[in-house]
C-alpha cells in the first residue's frame, strides 16, 4: 500500500466565507476523484482541523501501488480538481510512503 498525504493552507486573502466555500469545494472535488480512478483504497479530505493545526486542509489517501498513485495524479479528473486547489491554496506539503 502507498499512503499519500497532502496538506495545504488556504490563501490569506480569502475572507472567512470564501475560506469556508473553498474548503468545501476542495473536499467535494478531490473526494469525487476516488470513484473515477482505479487502485484507490481510501481517500478523504479533512477540512476541520483542531486549533493546534498549522495547515487548513488535509488529503489522506491510500493506493494499491505506486502505479495506482501515478495513475491518480495524471487522471483528468484529478488534474481538473488540482487546478482548483492550486487557485485557492498556498504552501503545499506532501508525504508519500509505503506501509
Amino acid at each position: 500500500m502507498v499512503h499519500h498525504i497532502v496538506l495545504w493552507n488556504l490563501k490569506e486573502e480569502l475572507n472567512q466565507e470564501e475560506r469556508k466555500e473553498a474548503a468545501a469545494a476542495i473536499k467535494e472535488k478531490l473526494e469525487a476523484v476516488k470513484d473515477k480512478v482505479g487502485g484507490v483504497v481510501s481517500l478523504k479530505v479533512e477540512t476541520e482541523g483542531l486549533a493546534s493545526s498549522n495547515k487548513d486542509i488535509g488529503l489522506i489517501s491510500v493506493f494499491e501501488s505506486e502505479e495506482a498513485l501515478k495513475a491518480y495524479q495524471t487522471h483528468p479528473a484529478h488534474v481538473e480538481a488540482s487546478g482548483y486547489v492550486k487557485s485557492v491554496t498556498d504552501g503545499r506539503a506532501c508525504l508519500d510512503y509505503c506501509g
